[in-house]
């Protein structure tokens, strides 16, 4: 058995509410984590609490949008004040609003990406990534070091259909992770990305079936991912296994990069 050393260490995990966040949130309750889970609504906080605190962790739950310079400051000064420091973040927050750049039909322009979707999108892959990583690298400065997890994409690796905005912040978020490596990593700071693929959250499952099982078709694997299995691969990236690992991206995809 692998001894994570995770028991009793300070998790901040973003987009903490439902998929792969909550799935991630609880894996690290499992451990014995002090969990802040974050997310920019509310809805259904008490029972998430419940639920981590169930499984052997401590909780709380923080209403942030990553995109707000000045929640993300104050709260994590919240989770130092509460438990005395951070171990590690996980940028997990992230969304989407998916459009052709350009799209034609009968050989006239009918829709473009707009502004407003190329924004939000960028707002919160990737400049909530940068807000909320540089709210917690002092702490984890301070406390001897500890690990930054940032939600890549294996879309980013091959490009994706409708997606320029969300491939652009994905690809963006492994060029940080890099940069970050190289500047942190003499404070005993790890940096690491993970790049899921298909993973079975609540917005996949309700996908028709022809296009799940085209997903499974081009994944070696042949199944979809569970949201355990990203989680699994934060919990590893963040424990004691992996203290020599940093500036990588990590594909958890069952082989959907290389079936692609």
């Amino acid at each position: 058995m692998i001894e994570t050393g995770l028991n009793g260490k300070v998790v901040i995990v973003t987009g903490a509410a439902a998929g792969i966040g909550r799935g991630t949130a609880e894996r690290f309750a499992e451990e014995g984590c002090k969990v802040a889970a974050w997310d920019v609504s509310a809805d259904g906080a008490d029972e998430l609490v419940a639920k981590l605190e169930s499984l052997g962790g401590e909780a709380i739950f923080q209403a942030v949008n990553v995109t707000d310079v000045a929640a993300v400051e104050a709260a994590v000064a919240a989770v130092v004040e509460k438990w005395g420091g951070v171990h590690a973040l996980v940028n997990n927050a992230g969304i989407v609003r998916d459009a052709q750049l350009v799209k034609f039909k009968g050989g006239e322009v009918v829709s473009t990406m707009t502004d407003a979707a190329w924004d939000a999108v960028i707002g919160v892959n990737l400049k909530g990534v940068f807000n909320c990583t540089r709210a917690v690298v002092p702490h984890l400065v301070r406390g001897g070091g500890g690990a930054v997890l940032n939600a890549s994409s294996v879309a980013c690796l091959n490009g994706n259909f409708g997606q320029t905005n969300y491939v652009a912040t994905k690809a963006g978020v492994i060029g940080m992770t890099k940069t970050w490596a190289r500047e942190l990593g003499k404070f005993g700071i790890r940096v690491n990305a993970v790049a899921p693929g298909f993973v079975a959250t609540e917005i996949i499952k309700a996908m028709p079936e022809k296009v799940l099982e085209g997903m499974v078709a081009h994944t070696p694997m042949g199944r979809i991912g569970d949201v355990r299995d990203i989680a699994n691969a934060y919990v590893w990236l963040a424990s004691d296994a992996a203290t020599w690992v940093t500036g990588t991206t990590l594909s958890v995809d069952g082989g959907l990069v290389i079936g692609t």
